[in-house]
């Protein structure tokens, strides 16, 4: 990193520019101070949590924030994004998950962090540190308190170690996370779905996107039911949006082989079926 995709991914991410600005702003700090003090007096961890619904973009926002975190700060060095997945960690064997988590972090995480600037993107967090209190012992291994307890002490130690190390997590149950880990968090942001501006910017950007191939879809946009579309698909999430506009191209066989000639009517057709579909799933 930088890297351009990583960094359209931000610009994807349709959030208030305050809530961009805190991010950025948090991930330079944690990387710029936490070196240069006493960490029991001024207890930075270098650990940023983003929670939300699936779909309001948590992800591609974690990794979009790391790029231009190394936008922000290239005198450190070349910087490296580091992904984990936490669901291959999990273990049918008593004390496996623990020993991997421990494995993971103390060994695999800290050997690139030893090389050089690191964003550490751990995605649904909650698998590796699932909220202890909530846990039944009977129901839930003492693996599963184990794990949660390597993962804390070797964040602790990865934090301690190694100054430039930004982790970024990511999960759709805040109410799941250990409290432990959210209280070393320096910042939790919560993400939530576009209001009504962040709805039009990302449906335009979509059908901006169709627009290098298919130009007469510069129409969609520019028709009064436009607006329409974009009121009824406010409470639809970002990821539900953008679906909702490929759905619309998929509306019939004729538009789905030229996308050119998509309608808003299509489009507000498609963004109800979304909401229903929304609404079913909550249902069930």
């Amino acid at each position: 990193m930088p890297d351009a995709d990583l960094a359209r991914e931000w610009t994807a991410i349709r959030l208030p520019d305050a809530q961009k600005r805190r991010l950025l702003s948090m991930g330079v700090l944690a990387v710029t101070v936490r070196g240069r003090v006493d960490r029991a007096r001024v207890p930075l961890h270098g650990l940023i949590v983003l929670v939300g619904a699936p779909g309001t973009g948590k992800t591609t926002l974690a990794r979009g924030l790391a790029t231009r975190v190394a936008e922000s700060l290239p005198a450190a060095g070349d910087w490296r994004l580091l992904v984990v997945e936490p669901h291959a960690l999990a273990s049918a064997g008593l004390g496996g998950s623990q020993r991997k988590a421990r494995r993971l972090l103390q060994e695999t995480v800290a050997e690139y962090a030893a090389g050089g600037p690191l964003v550490l993107l751990l995605d649904e967090v909650e698998t590796l540190a699932a909220d202890r209190y909530r846990l039944s012992l009977e129901a839930n291994p003492i693996d599963v308190h184990r794990a949660t307890d390597a993962v804390l002490a070797s964040l602790d130690e990865l934090a301690r170690s190694f100054p430039q190390l930004l982790v970024v997590a990511t999960s759709n149950f805040v109410g799941a996370i250990d409290v432990a880990l959210l209280s070393r968090a320096d910042l939790v942001e919560t993400i939530e779905p576009p209001d009504r501006d962040g709805v039009e910017a990302i449906l335009r950007d979509t059908l901006e996107e169709l627009e290098h191939e298919w130009p007469k879809i510069q129409g969609v946009a520019e028709s009064r039911d436009f607006g329409v579309a974009v009121e009824r698909a406010v409470g639809l999430d970002g990821r539900q949006l953008r679906k909702a506009v490929i759905a619309a191209c998929a509306i019939d066989p004729v538009t789905a082989l030229d996308p050119g000639k998509l309608t808003a009517g299509a489009l507000i057709e498609a963004v109800a079926a979304a909401h229903a579909a929304r609404e079913s799933k909550e249902r069930s």
